[in-house]
């Protein structure tokens, strides 16, 4: 009989000792693997989350035969989780499903008397019935790949954009899905397996088979490479492989069926132990393909603890954690898996060898406990920021004497500054701006209708910053959204930018690759020697034809200017594919406020430091406030008075309307480039809103040459001029100019906070304290 490998020597992980807060947020857990189907990470962590919070493990509905829709609930005797599986009848649609689930839920958590929970999410399929409650946080804990596992759901992916948009914080099964998911969030954590080492450990005190004994325990499914556990079990005879788990997702007969092959059927995490104990080898035979992409298998951790060598295929995770240890054997194919298998035989055979206290030492900071510990205090950081970001009911009083800073102008470049100066660096702000609101020209509203409409024109927010993204995260939720745009060509709607499918629609072809539109293009264009106007740009790349049918005339119409008259920048802008990508920006991060801009410009201004004045002109209160730095983000011209003539801005003319139908056009903005149609584009906003409403609402544009100033005209003499008010504005250090006008630039909308937060950094200012005392100082020295 073999000799049974001793118990490891006690090496306890460093869990952090953090002060919980009281009380804490409860936690509903939105799961779709059943409590009791296996014991894994959701598990284990409500589990250690119950022990200081009230939580409710929402599972997927089962089908009842009654003809109500209930929620069974029962707690969890060891841990007091509250288990709640809904209960819907035969026959329901997709869209009662989702009804009777929303209400079910809501009576709930009334009757558990849950209010602002922490909202867990462990796939994105329950947010539909469930994003309307007012969360403590949301967290997404994404364990998996879910959309790559056979049949997902085809709305899986667009509700994970719309989670991870959601949410205050994000977690990762593994460092695998992190480096595939880090650009999608600022708040993001990798949180790979973990073990619960003295439940395995005592797999330790089990003397294994007489025979050579492999297993494998897990769920067996389509990510087991069932050619590959056929060939070990073929290659070798004399072994037992033994397969514990339940058999999802494929059929039972497509398992290799062997006198050597043992298929014991689901086990208890209490059972687990035991058969781990009957191994010498532990088997990972997981199929190397786009379900298991990702993975970060709690097995790998567990046998190791149980005192098992490993062998498994390469999945990513297991070869960067653990690949190098002596225990664990990589295999890329079925020759090479049997000599590893053969060689961690070898290896069992030393139970007190130097492969174990290798192993051991891996596995010494690695427990449950501490990765609850720190996802605990990510939890409650999330709910601090978001509860510090929500709007105060508590009232303000009236405008002070003196301000450390007074900003002018409430759009994004006035309100980051403010929030920033307010909340990081502790002044007190007075901001104002003489429109009746604040958000600047992102201002939305609700019309007389009850749509929600943007007043001055869509605004549709898109970036790959994720510090911007973050950043705004704070003041918001979002709803993810792509924006599309169709051209309208004669009795013809394409996409717009200029795709393959806009020129075989256009020109009735059958263009199949990109290269064949590359190539239809190049036959077009006219080569330019130099490009040097938005004419040259677009003649260059796809030729007369289209640049007149696109181009010209939306051109002309826009700026009031032949494209030939404008410097090659404004083109330049929108690109040419040959792909059949329809989207109008490829940025990493496109979504819209759920609740709309002039909500989030209110979170940011809602600062104990800070006043917002609407309706009032800077320079009528000038001489009624003292304050120690000027934040001005209006027209620099303006500011020094048209000294040296007025800068050319580009405006437009909003016509709003309301209809009295659900849905007006396909896409969200459709653009009219025929200079006989006196207006551009015709925008439908509960597209980019998701707004439910019988009635609709779409907004004209109309180019002027007089108005309020939106586009700065790049022209080199326009620039020129500006450069004479930069240079005022240089011998001016008491003043900030900052935002599109203040720099007479076209910036998106992400751009306009990324430079105000770089200004910001860039700002000599003194703390709150010293600025007090500055004060103190000076009034001391008057007496």
């Amino acid at each position: 009989m073999a000799t049974i490998p001793a118990e490891p020597k006690a090496l306890p992980a460093k869990v952090i000792d953090l002060a919980a807060a009281s009380p804490r947020d409860p936690v509903v857990c939105f799961s779709h693997l059943r409590w009791d189907f296996v014991f894994q990470r959701p598990q284990h962590l409500m589990t250690r989350f119950a022990q200081s919070r009230t939580v409710i493990y929402f599972e997927e509905p089962l089908p009842d035969d009654g003809q109500l829709s209930w929620v069974q609930t029962r707690a969890c005797p060891v841990s007091g989780v509250i288990i709640a599986t809904p209960r819907l009848p035969h026959g329901l649609s997709d869209g009662e499903k989702a009804a009777s689930l929303k209400s079910l839920l809501d009576d709930l958590l009334s009757e558990h008397a849950v209010t602002s929970p922490v909202l867990w999410y462990y796939t994105p399929m329950m947010l539909p019935f469930s994003r309307h409650l007012e969360a403590a946080a949301v967290i997404y804990d994404c364990m998996d790949e879910l959309a790559n596992f056979r049949f997902a759901p085809p709305e899986l992916r667009p509700l994970e954009q719309e989670l991870i948009a959601t949410a205050d914080v994000v977690f990762t099964g593994g460092y695998s899905l992190y480096e595939a998911k880090a650009h999608l969030h600022a708040n993001i954590h990798p949180f790979p397996s973990s073990v619960d080492r003295a439940h395995f450990a005592k797999a330790r005190q089990i003397a294994p088979d007489n025979a050579p004994t492999l297993g494998f325990y897990g769920v067996i499914d389509e990510r087991m490479d069932l050619e590959l556990i056929a060939a070990v079990a073929d290659a070798r005879p004399d072994w037992t492989i033994v397969m514990v788990g339940p058999v999802v997702k494929i059929s039972e007969d497509d398992l290799p069926r062997r006198a050597n092959i043992q298929y014991l059927g689901a086990r208890s995490y209490d059972e687990l132990p035991g058969e781990l104990g009957r191994w010498r080898v532990a088997l990972m035979p997981f199929a190397i393909n786009d379900s298991t992409q990702f993975i970060s298998p709690t097995k790998t951790p567990e046998y190791l603890a149980g005192g098992r060598p490993v062998v498994s295929t390469p999945i990513r995770d297991v070869v960067r954690h653990y690949g190098a240890l002596e225990a664990v054997a990589i295999a890329p194919d079925a020759d090479a898996f049997v000599a590893a298998c053969d060689a961690a035989l070898a290896l069992a055979a030393d139970p007190g060898g130097s492969w174990l206290t290798e192993a051991d030492k891996a596995l010494a900071d690695l427990s449950w406990d501490q990765t609850h510990v720190r996802m605990n205090t990510l939890v409650d950081r999330a709910a601090t920021a978001r509860k510090a970001a929500a709007p105060s009911r508590k009232p303000r009083g009236g405008r002070r004497p003196h301000y450390d800073a007074l900003v002018v102008g409430a759009g994004f470049a006035g309100a980051v500054l403010a929030e920033r100066l307010a909340a990081d660096a502790g002044l007190t702000v007075l901001v104002v701006d003489r429109r009746p609101h604040i958000g600047g020209n992102a201002y939305d509203r609700l019309d007389d209708a009850g749509v929600l409409i943007h007043e001055y024109g869509p605004h549709i927010f898109h970036t790959n910053s994720a510090d911007v993204f973050a950043y705004l995260s704070r003041f918001t939720r979002w709803r993810p959204y792509e924006h599309r745009v169709l051209a309208e060509v004669g009795d013809k709607l394409v996409p717009m930018p200029i795709n393959r499918t806009t020129l075989n629609t256009l020109y009735d072809l059958d263009l199949q690759t990109d290269e064949d539109a590359a190539e239809f293009l190049a036959a077009r264009a006219e080569p330019v020697e130099k490009v040097r106007t938005s004419e040259d740009v677009v003649v260059s790349a796809v030729g007369r034809e289209l640049y007149e049918t696109f181009f010209q005339g939306y051109t002309r119409k826009q700026w009031g200017l032949d494209p030939s008259e404008l410097d090659k920048s404004v083109t330049s802008r929108v690109p040419t594919r040959t792909n059949t990508d329809d989207r109008y920006f490829t940025d990493t991060f496109q979504a819209m406020p759920l609740e709309g801009y002039t909500k989030m410009f209110e979170r940011m201004l809602n600062h104990e430091n800070i006043r917002v004045e609407t309706g009032v002109d800077y320079r009528d209160i000038v001489d009624e406030v003292t304050f120690d730095q000027l934040i001005y983000t209006g027209p620099i011209d303006e500011f020094f008075d048209h000294c040296h003539g007025p800068l050319p801005y580009r405006s437009l003319r909003f016509q709003h309307e309301t209809l009295d139908q659900e849905r007006f056009q396909s896409v969200a903005t459709v653009n009219s480039p025929d200079e006989a149609t006196p207006y551009t584009r015709v925008t439908e906003y509960k597209h980019l809103t998701g707004q439910t409403h019988p009635k609709t609402s779409v907004t004209y544009e109309f180019p002027t040459a007089e108005g309020d100033p939106y586009y700065p005209i790049p022209r080199p003499e326009n620039q020129a001029l500006f450069k004479q008010y930069e240079t005022l504005a240089a011998g001016r250090s008491d003043v900030v100019f900052a935002g599109r006008l203040a720099t007479y630039r076209y910036y998106n909308m992400d751009q306009v906070v990324g430079q105000a937060l770089a200004t910001y950094r860039k700002m000599p200012r003194p703390t709150a304290a010293a600025s007090r005392a500055t004060k103190t100082d000076t009034a001391a020295g008057a007496l």
